[in-house]
């Protein structure tokens, strides 16, 4: 006998396959590989679903628009960020922004600058992006520094919501205007020509 149709409006006839496993990795890759080739602004669900070998509604099955497919992607590649515990500042901001996902990972700072236009144009990934992709090493750096800070490296009058973000801050500028790739001695100069003076208790 050959199988009953499912009734209309059934549960049974209504469900679509999740998109999950293997395949969503797949489709993450092909995200990134997007992103990395056109950036933000130019990625489309028509040309991640290409990349995939996937139909437009397989996609959006698992995601709502191309903000939330991008966010995906970035953090199905990021590891979490691991706190440093050296026993004090230098170390502890060479070994997190120099070792893996750090500002020396030249596939993180490509993905990064396919991105950077979106921050400024698109709200809701924006907002996606600075909790879920920027959040956590904003979390870690903070504990760095107030860390340091409970140890005595740091004055007590140093506002540190404009000491934390010196660092970044100036790789970016000199990777995104300046074109110079960040490397273990410009980010450890930078530590020790500004970071550290600049926080120092005086004698």
């Amino acid at each position: 006998m050959s199988p009953r149709p499912p009734a209309p409006g059934s549960t049974e006839h209504t469900s679509r396959p999740r998109v999950e496993g293997d395949r969503e990795q797949e489709i993450l890759g092909a995200a990134l590989d997007v992103l990395a080739e056109v950036g933000y602004d130019r990625l489309t669900m028509d040309a991640v679903a290409a990349q995939a070998k996937a139909s437009k509604a397989t996609l959006y099955r698992r995601w709502n628009g191309k903000a939330s497919l991008v966010i995906d992607a970035l953090m199905s590649q990021k590891e979490a960020p691991a706190l440093p515990d050296t026993g004090n500042l230098r170390d502890d901001l060479v070994s997190a922004f120099c070792g893996l996902g750090g500002m020396t990972d030249l596939r993180q700072m490509a993905l990064l600058g396919s991105v950077i236009t979106a921050i400024g144009r698109d709200e809701e990934f924006a907002e996606a992006f600075r909790r879920q992709f920027i959040g956590p090493k904003a979390a870690i750096n903070a504990t760095i520094y107030e860390r340091a800070r409970a140890r005595g490296e740091i004055r007590d009058d140093i506002d540190l919501d404009i000491l934390i973000p010196a660092l970044p801050g100036i790789i970016l500028h000199r990777l995104f205007l300046l074109g110079e790739l960040p490397t273990e001695e410009l980010i450890t100069a930078v530590i020790d020509q500004v970071i550290i003076p600049a926080a120092a208790t005086r004698g």
